[in-house]
Parts: C-alpha cells; sequence; structure tokens
C-alpha cells in the first residue's frame, strides 16, 4: 500500500508539472517580442533554478556548480527568464548519470549574455539534435519514465529565447554530455541612456 500511494504522489506531481509546464508554453506560443522589458538579475535566478534542483540533483549526488560573473543583468521579464534557465538546470540533473556535475556559467558577449548549462549526461545523437527543442520530444524514450521529463521544458526555453530577441543553442556529444546555451540581450548595453535635457534640468 505504502508503495502504491508514492508511486500515486509521484504521478500527480508529473501531472502537475506538465500542467503547469503547458500553460507556461501557452503564454509564450506567439514569440511576440517581451512587453516592458526590464532588468533582471542572473545571480538571483541561477540561484532560485539550482535550489530549485537541489533534492533531485542530491538524490542522484550530482554537483551543481556555478561559475558565473557576478552582478549580470539582462533585459526582459523575470518569470520567463527564470523559467528558460529551470528548466535547463533541471534538464541537466534529470539526463546526468549519478555523481556527476553539472555547470553553469554566464559571461557577456557582444551586448547579449550567454547563460550555459554543461552536463556530463547522456548526450544527444546526431540525427536527434535539431528535434530536441520540439513539443514533447524526448531523446530517450526508455529513460524519460525515469526522470521525470515532460518533453516540454526545452521548448519553454526555445520560446523564452524568441521573446526575448535571443536564441538558444546546443553542443553534445553522444554518452559524453550536452552544453546548452541561451543568449539574452545584456540590460547594461541595451538600457536607453537617460536624455540630456532630463540630465541638465
Amino acid at each position: 500500500m505504502h508503495r502504491f500511494a508514492s508511486r500515486m504522489l509521484t504521478e500527480s506531481d508529473r501531472l502537475a508539472h506538465l500542467v503547469q509546464q503547458v500553460i507556461e508554453l501557452s503564454r509564450l506560443q506567439g514569440d511576440q517580442p517581451v512587453e516592458s522589458p526590464e532588468p533582471v538579475d542572473l545571480d538571483e535566478v541561477i540561484a532560485v533554478a539550482v535550489d530549485t534542483s537541489a533534492m533531485d540533483a542530491g538524490a542522484k549526488d550530482i554537483s551543481v556548480l556555478v561559475e558565473d560573473e557576478p552582478g549580470i543583468t539582462v533585459l526582459g521579464n523575470h518569470e520567463q527568464v527564470a523559467a528558460a534557465v529551470a528548466n535547463l538546470i533541471a534538464n541537466a540533473v534529470h539526463y546526468s548519470d549519478p555523481g556527476s556535475k553539472v555547470l553553469v556559467t554566464t559571461k557577456a558577449v557582444d551586448g547579449f549574455v550567454e547563460i550555459s548549462v554543461v552536463d556530463q549526461g547522456i548526450g544527444i545523437p546526431k540525427d536527434e539534435i535539431d528535434r530536441i527543442f520540439e513539443r514533447f520530444y524526448r531523446v530517450d524514450p526508455a529513460r524519460h519514465r525515469s526522470t521525470g521529463g515532460t518533453g516540454l521544458g526545452l521548448s519553454i526555453v526555445k520560446h523564452v529565447a524568441a521573446t526575448h530577441g535571443g536564441d538558444v543553442r546546443v553542443w553534445s556529444v553522444e554518452g559524453q554530455g550536452s552544453t546548452f546555451t541561451l543568449t539574452l540581450p545584456h540590460h547594461a548595453l541595451h538600457a536607453e541612456e537617460e536624455p540630456e535635457w532630463e540630465k541638465t534640468s
């Protein structure tokens, strides 16, 4: 009975997560530019995302390391950026082998910020890389049941990149791991300067 109840709880959590991601994806479906973009503190976003995945990472003895440029902000919607980063980190943890590491880095490049999540997971076959951002697509159907994936996380990341005028790319070697890089506008270089008349008034 205890095992049955535990399984029911797990499936209930998975369904709730799926519904949440379907709702999130529906909001982003049109890829319309973000209205009234604001500075988003990446330090906070990454810290929350790492904390959210801490339980899953701990259960698999996975170390999530962060090597970021402190104080970097991007220009956009906080909720969307947080969802994208959280999905990338969760995805890396889900598809990594026990005892491995996940590395999160940020750096400013030519007016944009690159947020990279590197894992030592199962990797992605070359002929499947072009499909991984499709809704409900999973690289390894035989393993997704054990990882609890919904197949929507990377679709959300793709749409967030589009609504912010950025992009997302992936490098992967099957059996060695993957690197997902989300590129978003750097707030410091995209913020409008104060008009001269306001500076002198």
